[in-house]
């Protein structure tokens, strides 16, 4: 592990931190900017999936994700953790999900001998953007501990075996396998199409890769904890990625070709480092991020 470590100068903390979940009724009472939406508590602590349960019952029918102490700090959700993360009795565990009318924190404090759960809602999300970063590492046991090392370089997801990480001297490259019966199509006429047409085709496109995209952030930057400094829901505000996203002008070239390419590369950016980050897809469900470092 130490030889792995001393190449991992990209990554920080992977800890899986994705569950879906249907909206509360529970009375918003004020709390500053935010609004306690509701809280639950456990007196024995929550035991085996019950937490993720109650995640489930309260959130949405959205993605929650887990809050990174190193990352771009939004306002309105200091407003809330600080006085928090600056008491004694500070959170175990911290997540958000933003797939409703107003963004959820979620919040997992102790309580006594046991746990409770408390929910704020949010007015909205309101850090401003700023360049992509690579964080520093942390101990090795933390960065890979929803992983299983199965060779000196290679890392597999505990929970999908189709999640993977290769890592070497200055590449880290995540993969995500999942082949499609119905494989992404391209018409061979698509340069004598008209403007109107083309332009419905290059929208379709666009959405189908705006799709892949979530895929790829859902399995490699949700599945992980402290290697970016944007926090998860960074990733998909337009304010936030449109400069690193494919143009519809990439789009129609593509398709102008009228063959299938190899990789298409959804989103790339240079870090404030020098890292390159791209994130790629084959069109039939192969998806991959590479990490390389200067």
């Amino acid at each position: 592990m130490r030889n792995v470590f001393a190449v991992c100068a990209l990554l920080s903390v992977l800890v899986t931190s994705a569950f879906a979940a249907p909206a509360s009724s529970s009375k918003a009472k004020s709390a500053g900017s935010a609004k306690i939406y509701g809280a639950v508590e456990a007196k024995d602590g929550f035991l085996g999936s019950r937490l993720f349960d109650v995640l489930d019952s309260v959130g949405g029918t959205g993605t929650w994700m887990e809050w990174d102490v190193n990352g771009v700090r939004d306002p309105s959700v200091s407003k809330v953790l600080d006085p928090l993360l600056n008491s004694t009795n500070k959170p175990k565990m911290i997540w958000v999900i933003t797939e409703r009318e107003m963004p959820l924190l979620a919040v997992l404090l102790p309580k006594g001998a046991g746990e409770v759960v408390v929910f704020y809602e949010l007015g909205t999300l309101d850090a401003k953007p700023v360049p992509l970063k690579l964080n520093k590492v942390l101990t090795p046991d933390v960065v890979f501990r929803d992983y299983r090392q199965i060779s000196d370089k290679a890392f597999v997801h505990l929970d999908r075996p189709n999640l993977k990480i290769s890592v070497l001297n200055k590449l880290i490259r995540f993969t995500y396998d999942n082949p499609d019966d119905t494989p992404l199509r391209y018409d061979p006429d698509f340069s004598k199409k008209t403007l109107i047409e083309k332009r419905n085709e290059v929208n379709d496109y666009r959405g189908f890769l705006k799709y892949e995209y979530s895929m790829m952030l859902r399995a490699f930057v949700q599945s992980t904890r402290g290697i970016f400094n944007w926090q998860p829901w960074h990733w998909y505000m337009d304010n936030w990625n449109s400069k690193y996203m494919i143009s519809s002008k990439e789009i129609e070239m593509i398709l102008s070709k009228g063959v299938r390419p190899e990789y298409i590369t959804v989103f790339k950016a240079k870090a404030s480092s020098g890292e390159i980050v791209e994130m790629r897809t084959t069109g039939n469900g192969f998806l991959e991020m590479v990490i390389t470092r200067p």
